[in-house]
């Protein structure tokens, strides 16, 4: 299956840009701060977390003066970057949240179920252009020792209030026809698509309408206490804040205690031309689920509007030392690598040609859900640590900080899984060591169809873990 095809003469012509940032009417890049400003909340990082706290910050206090500060340029870093994929799970799913946060699972999902509400709301009441869409996740075992994990994974969602079906190997090939599939599940609740770019933009066009400001090309260096504020460094100048929230994803922030809750890992995508109507119906997808496989080393893939193939994942790489550098977002060998899957998984699409290859860094951390925490006595509220799943729960994490910051009364702060934090990973050189060995670790345990290794295991046993 797939193994006649030619990889490179498919991705001769990829670009080596993010499909959804490729776009002729994309924002310029706004002005930057010059000089010192004021704000009564600055939040630092124009990604999803950043973008709905200012958004939320108004709507909950309109008036408010809240200023936006982007060390680069708005959805150009992991907000840009992803699949489009929107879950409504705050826990990376509901096997993770039920092993790590037992007691309140209940309470997590419907506040899941609200905060993926809101998102939907949001996109009509401001009449942001995104494609967003809810057609129901399709996962898909290709070994038949997975089927067994698959089946009780839709089962725990359903006992959680999801519509969830369960597929055979037939059923499954008739919503996508794959010869690799050999059993699936359709959760047809709970989780959308969307062009991440687009609602991007149009969160921040919703917010510059309620008064909230922008400096893009403006990165933060430090903050200090000024009195019951904030003074916040930038390298050209300060702003005096009532208090700050921060949103910087996997990029290194000023606050410490952030930093070592996570590691960023570089993800990799592909996107194929548009699809033929013949090509299309070789496959058929007409629900136009995304989908995404059971492996350890997954991979998750999706239509979009103008019926490309978006298909990233798989191959989650870590650099010495967190390293994060505009260079590694093309690596040859993982475009390649995806690529080869791609035709194994869909041979009867051969002759498809990749329009757009990239990659960008993702904040994992070791429970694989966000996690929250203050600084400055309180002042700063940060979220980090979303590994991958932050398109919907960056709106959650949002009012978290902002409640972290006003409103001590919350429901959400009594949650466990905003009280605790996870462990840290270790320093380096122990970090890229036990991330290397994770890796291969989990590559193992998909050739033995699943099965856990003593490593893993460990991890399992610790409640460690690394993901993308």
């Amino acid at each position: 299956m797939g193994e006649n095809v030619d990889v490179s003469s498919a991705l001769a012509d990829a670009r080596p840009a993010v499909l959804w940032l490729d776009r002729p009417d994309r924002p310029a890049v706004g002005t930057s701060l010059a000089g010192d400003a004021t704000a009564d909340l600055v939040v630092v990082g124009g990604g999803f977390t950043g973008l709905w706290a200012a958004l939320r910050a108004v709507e909950r206090r309109p008036g408010r003066d809240v200023l936006v500060v982007e060390a680069g340029r708005i959805a150009d870093q992991a907000t840009g970057r992803n699949g489009g994929f929107c879950s409504s799970s705050l826990t990376h799913g509901v096997e993770n949240g039920e092993a790590r946060f037992p007691r309140e699972m209940a309470t997590l999902e419907r506040l899941a179920a609200e905060n993926f509400a809101g998102i939907g709301s949001a996109v009509e009441r401001y009449g942001i252009d995104c494609g967003w869409h809810v057609p129901g996740q399709l996962s898909v075992a290709v070994d038949e020792q997975l089927v067994a994990d698959l089946r009780a994974g839709a089962e725990l969602a359903r006992r959680h209030g999801h519509v969830v079906d369960d597929l055979d190997g037939e059923a499954t090939r008739a919503e996508l026809d794959s010869p690799t599939y050999v059993a699936g599940s359709w959760q047809r609740t709970g989780e959308g698509l969307v062009d991440p770019a687009r609602l991007a933009w149009g969160l921040a066009e919703a917010a510059r309408a309620h008064g909230v400001r922008f400096a893009e090309d403006t990165r933060v260096v430090g903050f200090e206490r000024d009195g019951a504020g904030v003074r916040v460094r930038t390298e050209r100048g300060a702003i005096r804040a009532g208090g700050v929230v921060m949103a910087t994803n996997a990029f290194r922030s000023p606050v410490r205690a952030a930093n070592r809750r996570l590691a960023a890992v570089y993800d990799y995508v592909l996107a194929t031309e548009p699809l033929t109507p013949e090509q299309r119906s070789s496959i058929g997808w007409r629900n136009r689920q995304g989908v995404a496989d059971t492996t350890n080393q997954f991979h998750y893939y999706r239509l979009t509007e103008d019926d490309r193939v978006v298909w990233g994942g798989y191959d989650a790489v870590y650099h010495f030392g967190n390293r994060i550098d505009p260079r590694l977002d093309q690596r040859d060998r993982t475009h390649a690598l995806l690529a080869e899957h791609f035709f194994e998984t869909f041979p009867q699409l051969e002759g498809v040609r990749f329009s757009h290859r990239w990659g960008g860094v993702i904040d994992t951390c070791t429970r694989f859900a966000v996690s929250f925490g203050t600084h400055l006595e309180g002042r700063v509220a940060f979220a980090v640590g979303y590994t991958g799943l932050g398109v919907g729960a960056s709106r959650f994490g949002a009012d978290v900080c902002l409640d972290l910051l006003d409103d001590p009364d919350s429901e959400r702060l009594r949650l466990e899984m905003v009280r605790r934090a996870p462990l840290p990973f270790p320093p380096e050189p122990f970090r890229w060591a036990g991330i290397q060995l994770t890796r291969r670790a989990l590559a193992r345990a998909d050739r033995r169809g699943g099965r856990r290794g003593p490593w893993l295991r460990t991890l399992d046993a610790l409640g460690l873990g690394f993901d993308s």
